[in-house]
């Protein structure tokens, strides 16, 4: 019996992993739910769940992770103000599933370095498929990382052909239903350059050896190739349930969480190059990982400015991935990374690109 806190609760990831749990009541207890502000569904959640111990906010939630005893903290905070509940979840020696990359990606070294060996369970499917497929070989024995990416609403278009796109059309996700932030991140495929960064953290890994190829299908959720030639990849249909059953019990497996995939009809699956032409963020994140130190925290911080001021009407669809340039470009950075001067940077992020959207 796994004794769980969920942290970010009341969103997707966060119900679908009390879905699992309220399907394994034999091998799962809930001891703790967090959310942001959904103060009425949280309190549902806690009665349903005959849960005592909630959080509200990220500081309370922070706090719970350290008083309450758990075995595993579920971490799906979105963006990186979910870095304290992170780093609190691996001070307490609790094992991390992460489903809020952010805080990987912004906290980098700091993360890493509080982290025991296994300590940190990815949760996002292409991190998760990554995770089960390296168990088929070393180390050693990695030639490269593939990432899948759907390609979002706007696969197949032009630069030009999605200048004059609306935030309704970026949320039209062909395969996922997530939140707005994500959501918007899958169309400018910024979210798939953080899991590149998430992917380098992770798995040690160059960022030579990751690359990033279009599944429309979504179907294939990453791929490992090994020096010998050979490709292992994880298959299953799009549904989140599976790799959160993975984190809240890894290396575990349990039945009936998806779906599997009908052999007896005939299908077919796609993979195309990604054009950095039309999606330049992936190369753009692959430089602010190597550049490290406060560069990653910068990036992402520039984009969650961007994203809210394309959904308010502010920014063209195209000035997200520009915006978020342009301040990385103007960026110097700190010689180390420390939790000063990754706040210092995320405030100066935020101003920056708020006077570069305020210019455009």
């Amino acid at each position: 019996m796994r004794r769980i806190i969920v942290l970010g609760s009341t969103g997707s990831i966060g119900t679908q992993a009390l879905d699992v749990i309220r399907a394994n009541p034999r091998r799962f207890e809930l001891v703790g739910l967090a959310a942001g502000s959904n103060a009425e569904m949280l309190g549902q959640q806690a009665e349903q769940f005959q849960v005592e111990d909630t959080a509200l906010g990220a500081e309370q939630a922070e706090q719970l992770v350290r008083d309450v005893e758990a075995d595993v903290v579920l971490n799906a905070i979105t963006g990186s103000i979910g870095l304290g509940c992170t780093l609190a979840a691996l001070k307490a020696g609790r094992t991390l599933a992460l489903a809020n990359k952010e805080s990987l990606i912004v906290g980098g070294e700091l993360v890493k370095s509080a982290a025991a060996e296994g300590q940190i369970v990815p949760v996002d499917s292409e991190h998760s498929a990554l995770a089960q497929a390296l168990r088929s070989g070393m180390h050693g024995e990695i030639r490269r990382l593939v990432v899948t990416a759907s390609g979002g609403p706007f696969r197949g278009r032009t630069r030009d052909e999605m200048a004059a796109v609306a935030p309704a059309e970026a949320l039209a996700h062909p395969t996922w239903a997530m939140g707005r932030v994500v959501t918007t991140n899958s169309a400018t495929l910024v979210n798939k350059g953080l899991e590149v960064i998430e992917a380098h953290l992770l798995f040690d890994v160059e960022y030579e050896d990751i690359q990033v190829v279009v599944h429309p299908q979504s179907i294939v959720h990453s791929m490992v190739e090994f020096i010998d030639g050979s490709t292992i990849a994880q298959a299953s249909p799009p549904d989140m349930r599976l790799p959160i059953s993975l984190s809240l019990d890894w290396p575990h497996r349990i039945g009936g969480v998806g779906r599997p995939l009908d052999w007896t009809k005939a299908a077919s699956w796609d993979f195309e190059p990604l054009d950095d032409t039309a999606f330049p963020s992936v190369a753009l994140a692959k430089s602010v990982g190597r550049a490290g130190r406060t560069f990653p925290a910068v990036f992402n911080a520039a984009n969650e400015q961007a994203v809210d001021a394309f959904h308010e009407g502010r920014l063209p669809f195209l000035g997200i991935v520009d915006t978020i340039a342009g301040v990385v470009d103007a960026h110097e950075g700190p010689d180390q990374l420390t939790i000063e001067s990754l706040a210092e940077a995320e405030t100066w992020a935020r101003a920056t690109a708020d006077r570069l959207i305020a210019a455009s």
